[in-house]
């Protein structure tokens, strides 16, 4: 099987989208001394603190391209919704992000932990409380979410596991965002830096 090549300087990851398409029963949620507290505007800096916490280590870095007028316009929309996960100190420690601006769809477009929360079971709780918030909303026929080869290994089999189906793969490049300073040169080292 032939090999393509990826760019120096570039990152290389197979995506994988998963949809569910009925609602599930409702399950018993796991214990957790966290909850949810709606973010209706978090201002620009806010939302990108956390993002970079819980996103680093997976190279997540496609919100941190935008200007403040640009995310903005996507975190403030009022078909986006988002919750932080916070601590019992108050503490941003996750977060959830529905977005519901194609009818009839609810993407979760970022779900996540900080790392010192992933594999406590804390995942299971989110993922519940992201699947009845998405349900909820009138007219979703729809909830779908992607994650990639770079996501924290065990991401993939959650979303199965969590009851959602694969039905695309895809490749993506990107530059590499610890080469153009979007994320500290340190981030992500499981993940090889090659100029």
């Amino acid at each position: 099987m032939p090999f393509t090549p990826i760019a120096k300087g570039e990152i290389g990851a197979i995506v994988t989208s998963l949809e569910m398409r009925n609602k599930p029963s409702l399950r018993a949620l796991p214990a957790t001394d966290l909850r949810l507290e709606r973010w209706p505007n978090p201002t620009a800096d806010k939302y990108r603190t956390l993002y970079r916490r819980i996103g680093e280590p997976w190279l997540w870095f496609s919100r941190l391209t935008l200007d403040d007028a640009e995310l903005c316009r996507i975190i403030h929309d009022p078909k986006v919704r988002i919750w932080a996960v916070i601590d019992q100190r108050g503490v941003e420690l996750g977060i959830v992000e529905l977005d519901f601006r194609e009818s009839g769809q609810c993407e979760i477009a970022f779900f996540g932990l900080v790392p010192e929360l992933t594999g406590k079971g804390h995942g299971k709780w989110l993922m519940a409380m992201a699947l009845q918030f998405g349900w909820s909303e009138p007219g979703v026929e729809r909830i779908w979410v992607h994650t990639c080869t770079l996501d924290a290994p065990g991401a993939l089999n959650f979303y199965i596991n969590s009851g959602f189906t694969p039905y695309q793969r895809q490749v993506e490049t990107f530059v590499d965002p610890r080469l153009i300073g979007l994320i500290p040169s340190d981030a992500a080292p499981q993940i090889p830096v090659i100029p």
